[in-house]
């Protein structure tokens, strides 16, 4: 018999009104039923902070949390975890796994790689849209009962004949691009330790750049989409931000903490950013008073911030729950045969998906 602990939000009424809302506590990635009939435990929690979650931790096999709603495994929490030998992500980002202890421990880490890029590069393209056309305060007026078009077509433009970027040219930076090639942007760059290949570029109609600096000089509109890990975390400082384009746009759907909070919001009181969007907080669930909530620009605009939700839809909730699910019947059967761009640490190694520049 295995220990399962599964950490998610808890939905209440809303997963009753959706079955498919597969992330939360109340339809538990509809494992249960599938993991008693083989005679494993599942303990489904929504709590991932204090000695009630500690506990739970430290008699578990196996631990699975999201990217929306993450359990912080810290180096203490893992040392502890006496019985740990397989963390599962539900979606993609491992990020809050302290991923050197898992190998010095042989925990392995694995997460469904894939299962939100389509979700993502949709988000990160709306994100766009709703920044550069000035939507929300425009759709805030309507709900007011008001009615000023210049108030809100002062802050608004079109996204054709602008240059856009992407720091990170991976699975959702690239497939950014494509969805963005239809909009007739006068150029698509894109900032990446490794090019895509020369059939790819041209496939996309994009450009590398090699200097990040330099690419963030000639954008419009930047979206991130690189993963945290030591060297990203914090990259977007006062320093870089002051290195883009005089009122760009700056779009973050790949992890908050890359952004640094209150040079953010600096940034886009001075106009240096005219607009800043995405779904990612650091921590998460962000606190009430966090300054992302309530950040605008010089004209009161330039916030489309959501809760973490971009890579979440609920195709990609079926996504991920069925990927989960593949992993753990890999697991429970013995084979480890696990798929390999869903292996960020196994056996003490990193995989072939690894979070760190060196460890790729």
């Amino acid at each position: 018999m295995v220990k399962i602990l599964l950490v998610l939000y808890s939905a209440g009424s809303h997963a009753i009104d959706e079955p498919k809302l597969h992330g939360c506590t109340e339809n538990e990635l509809g494992i249960r039923s599938w993991l008693e009939s083989k005679g494993h435990t599942l303990i489904t929690t929504d709590k991932k902070d204090g000695p009630e979650f500690e506990s739970l931790l430290e008699d578990a096999e196996i631990v699975i949390t999201t990217p929306f709603h993450p359990a912080y495994l810290t180096r203490e929490r893992l040392l502890k975890a006496k019985k740990l030998k397989l963390c599962v992500t539900a979606g993609v980002g491992s990020d809050h796994l302290d991923l050197d202890t898992a190998n010095e421990l042989k925990i392995a880490v694995l997460e469904v790689t894939g299962s939100n890029v389509t979700s993502v590069a949709e988000h990160a393209v709306m994100t766009m849209l709703v920044l550069v056309r000035n939507f929300v305060p425009a759709h805030d007026q309507v709900r007011n009962g008001e009615w000023d078009v210049a108030a809100v077509a002062k802050d608004s433009y079109d996204i054709e004949g602008k240059v856009i970027a992407t720091v990170g040219v991976g699975r959702i930076g690239s497939r950014i691009l494509e969805r963005l090639k239809p909009f007739n942007p006068k150029e698509l760059l894109y900032y990446d330790y490794q090019p895509l290949s020369a059939d790819r570029e041209k496939e996309i109609g994009c450009r590398r750049v090699e200097s990040l600096e330099e690419l963030l000089g000639q954008a419009d509109i930047v979206t991130i989409n690189t993963p945290l890990y030591e060297s990203t975390k914090g990259l977007f400082n006062k320093n870089l931000l002051s290195k883009m384009k005089r009122g760009a746009w700056l779009v973050n759907t790949a992890r908050g903490a890359i952004c640094v909070q209150e040079d953010v919001v600096e940034a886009l009181k001075s106009g240096q950013l005219r607009g800043y969007g995405g779904d990612v907080w650091f921590p998460q669930p962000a606190p009430a008073n966090h300054p992302w909530r309530t950040m605008t620009n010089k004209y009161g605009a330039g916030n489309a911030m959501v809760p973490h939700m971009s890579g979440t839809s609920l195709d990609a909730q079926q996504r991920y729950a069925n990927g989960v699910k593949n992993i753990l019947e890999s697991y429970l059967s013995g084979k480890f045969d696990y798929r390999p761009q869903d292996i960020i640490v196994i056996d003490g190694h990193y995989g072939t998906k690894a979070y760190g520049e060196n460890k790729k």
